[in-house]
């Protein structure tokens, strides 16, 4: 198994020196068709700013290479003082062991003593490349998923692989023999994590063909974006019988973001000011100044020309004022231009007026105003009283014209905003439309033409600001951001949905406008925040256990009530903390219904076009059958409820193992282990109720839906266990069978010393999607 990496670097960085006025004429600048800009350079410890910015010039090649660091291993193949960025070239490949699955990619400074050189990954503008059949690649940072992907290869009856498959654009790989996903966080170092993904149900394996590539190479590979291509993935895959590509595979190119170290303290991430010693130091063109490059793990500053100048910022009087005047025409002047101090001027000519960035755009007068400047002003005199009707009547027509304009707008954004499918919606209760329609004008006035010091955040769905109607209701007024017709559809459907629903913990609406380009909703203001900003606080202890296991419960009346409780039963489908908001009183109110959906009451489920939700809450047969069920719900309550329980996150957990939140607990809780995971606050304060509502989270989570619970079910033995003394759980589900529902299929906390076999197999799909954790 081999990873090609992209960068592996290891470089000391001491004391900055001091910055010349110029270049001395004994450092060079190319090194064969590369330019070597100050602070960087070669040769003599004055030629560069400091030993992080050392560059060698290797004549051995031809042309010569222009090389980072003492190892050889990569070269630079531009170097860009604009941006902060440059582009090198790996032509070095590692080992990863077979046996663990684990590899490293560095820079260089993680070895003890070292410090870390002054580049680091390039967020967005490199992607982490696998190819292979059946396998996960996994990049970690500091214990943190950082990205990933999943290769598959699928075998014919003849036992050949179709592999190298891209998306229809011919850029993307569909995950059939190559997958991609982008590096979203800078940093020097990575872990890389490697993982197979094989059948496990017992079931007869399919004649693969090894000839045909049955046991195929795997790669993973950290490349510049848009690097990868149809032939160089067929290589990879099959180097044996697919030609090899022009490019070379040796010569991967990664983008690296560069800053220039100052001082113990780097950076100031609160204000983002440039210290005055830095930008001194740093910064010696006076037509220059000093910005702030600190990144998720980037520490440094950089120096920028200012606007007007161009050249080398780091060397004295590098920064030359552009001369526009000299090519004016491609600085958008026609006419005569003057040269300015960092910019320039440009008029028509003597004698003629117009548009002078304009190509002929300026002209001659037409009439020769000296010989009848006489009669200019006699009929300036006559004509005054005339054109000042002119101009009022000019005046009110163009307010009647823009006060029609204003409502045919008007009229446009409320069919645009699917005004009707709202009428539609709601027909069966003509008073709720017409309360739910709140002028424009009213929430103008309650958020004072939404002042940006009444935004109070924002969601998945919009931006939403604080305010105050006329009626005196306090109101949370959410701005979508809306692009696309799918996404009005499902603001009106949140509009739809929560203009009938009536419950003390779900939150209530007041009204929507429809009369702006971007509709606008307005419910009621919850000023505590979310359950997320409540759970994962940086202090030892977070929300008390009975608080926690009241939120729950409160989750599992709101959900049972859209399940089963209204005419139309409604699926949330994104359940999870930050969707949970929370009163004064810390009651929980369920919230962000953009993405939910109606189903019949004599309907099971539901198939989608389209999945959506949030990885690690995401229901695994949902994901993979986009069939829609009420099970769906309970398996992300189930997810949420072990969030409370272990106060970990599913979008970023991951066990030693690779498993996801969910599946590590369902694993702790069968081998009778839940100490390990669970939150040493809830071990305090929970008791025995700490291992019933284990055992809930654990039936909620069931692969298969008809193995869950419904929510009434949960809600039922939540209500027991908030009560307390009472532990009905075991009741329920014998009361359950008797009523021959499906059961809670699950071991209560007194029954699980009986069980003999607390192992547990999981199938590829359930460990794959068990192992999900990424952020929507």
């Amino acid at each position: 198994m081999v990873i090609i990496a992209v960068l592996l670097l290891s470089v000391s960085m001491a004391a900055a020196a001091r910055v010349p006025a110029a270049v001395a004429p004994d450092c060079n600048t190319t090194c064969g068709n590369v330019k070597v800009p100050y602070p960087f350079g070669m040769g003599p410890r004055h030629c560069y700013r400091q030993p992080g910015f050392k560059l060698i010039c290797d004549h051995r090649s031809t042309p010569p290479r222009l090389l980072l660091g003492d190892s050889g291993e990569f070269e630079v193949a531009d170097i860009f003082l604009e941006n902060n960025t440059m582009r090198v070239r790996s032509s070095h490949g590692l080992n990863v062991s077979t046996s663990t699955g684990r590899g490293r990619w560095s820079l260089g400074g993680d070895r003890v003593g070292v410090q870390p050189p002054p580049y680091v990954l390039l967020p967005d503008f490199n992607e982490f490349i696998l190819t292979g059949c059946n396998v996960q690649a996994t990049l970690v940072r500091d214990g943190s998923i950082v990205s990933g992907c999943a290769s598959f290869c699928s075998a014919t009856n003849d036992g050949e692989l179709v592999t190298g498959t891209f998306a229809p654009n011919g850029t993307i790989c569909s995950n059939i023999g190559c997958c991609q996903s982008t590096i979203p966080i800078d940093d020097a170092t990575y872990d890389v994590r490697i993982r197979r993904l094989d059948l496990d149900d017992g079931g007869p394996r399919p004649k693969v063909d090894a000839a045909a590539g049955g046991d195929l190479p795997l790669n993973v590979i950290i490349a510049e974006t848009g690097w990868l291509s149809q032939d160089i993935a067929s290589y990879l895959n099959n180097p044996e019988h697919s030609p090899r590509p022009k490019a070379g595979l040796r010569r991967v190119p990664v983008i690296l973001q560069w800053a220039v170290p100052h001082g113990a303290a780097t950076t100031d991430l609160d204000t983002r000011a440039c210290p005055g010693d830095a930008a001194r130091s740093i910064c010696k063109s006076t037509n220059s100044e000093c910005r702030d490059e600190a990144y998720y793990t980037l520490r440094g500053y950089s120096c920028q020309c200012k606007e007007g100048y161009q050249g080398n910022p780091y060397l004295t009087g590098g920064c030359q004022d552009i001369k526009e005047c000299d090519r004016k025409e491609e600085h958008g002047c026609f006419g005569d231009c003057q040269e300015l101090p960092g910019k320039f001027s440009c008029r028509c000519p003597r004698g003629t007026y117009g548009n002078p960035k304009v190509r002929n755009g300026c002209v001659r007068p037409t009439v020769e105003t000296g010989h009848n400047s006489g009669l200019i002003i006699g009929l300036s005199v006559a004509s005054g009283p005339c054109i000042l009707i002119l101009v009022l009547g000019a005046l009110l027509l163009i307010r009647d014209f823009e006060q029609r304009k204003v409502n045919m707008l008007r009229r446009k954004w409320f069919s645009q905003n699917r005004g009707q499918l709202l009428k539609q919606l709601v027909s069966h209760r003509t008073d709720i439309a017409e309360r739910m329609i709140i002028p424009l004008g009213e929430l103008e006035k309650a958020t004072n033409n939404f002042d940006q010091a009444r935004k109070v955040g924002g969601g998945g769905h919009g931006t939403v600001y604080k305010g105050i109607l006329s009626d005196l209701h306090v109101v949370a007024i959410k701005k979508s951001k809306i692009v696309v017709k799918r996404e009005i559809d499902e603001f009106i459907n949140e509009v739809a949905i929560l203009s009938q629903v009536i419950h003390k913990n779900i939150v209530k609406l007041h009204g929507c406008c429809l009369e702006t380009e971007v509709p606008l909703l307005a419910y009621e203001f919850i000023s505590n925040g979310t359950l997320n900003d409540h759970l994962h606080i940086e202090a030892l202890n977070s929300l008390p256990w009975r608080d926690r296991l009241r939120i729950a419960s409160e989750i599992g009346k709101a959900l049972a009530y859209l399940h089963s409780g209204i005419s139309a039963p409604v699926l949330h489908r994104d359940i999870k903390p930050s969707n949970i908001l929370l009163d004064d009183a810390l009651t929980a109110k369920v919230s962000d219904f953009g993405a939910s959906r109606y189903i019949l009451m004599d309907q099971t489920g539901v198939t989608t076009t389209l999945v959506q939700g949030t990885r690690g809450y995401l229901d695994p047969m949902y994901y993979y059958t986009g069939r829609l069920s009420d099970k769906s719900d309970v398996y992300s309550f189930g997810v949420l409820l072990i969030e409370l329980l272990t106060r970990k996150k599913p979008t970023l957990y991951v066990s030693s193992e690779g498993d996801g939140l969910a599946a590590h607990f369902a694993t702790l809780f069968a081998e009778g282990n839940l100490l390990k995971i669970v939150d040493p606050q809830v071990v305090k304060e929970g008791g025995r109720e700490v291992e019933e509502a284990a055992a809930l989270a654990v039936s909620c989570i069931k692969l298969r839906g008809e193995e869950r619970p419904t929510m009434r079910q949960v809600e039922m033995a939540l209500e027991a266990l908030v009560a307390p003394g009472e532990h009905a759980i075991e009741d329920l589900a014998a009361k359950t069978d008797e009523e021959k529902h499906v059961a809670l299929s699950y071991p209560s906390a007194s029954r699980r010393s009986n069980i003999e076999d607390p192992s547990r197999c999981y199938s590829l799909e359930e460990e794959f999607m068990f192992s999900a954790r990424y952020p929507r």
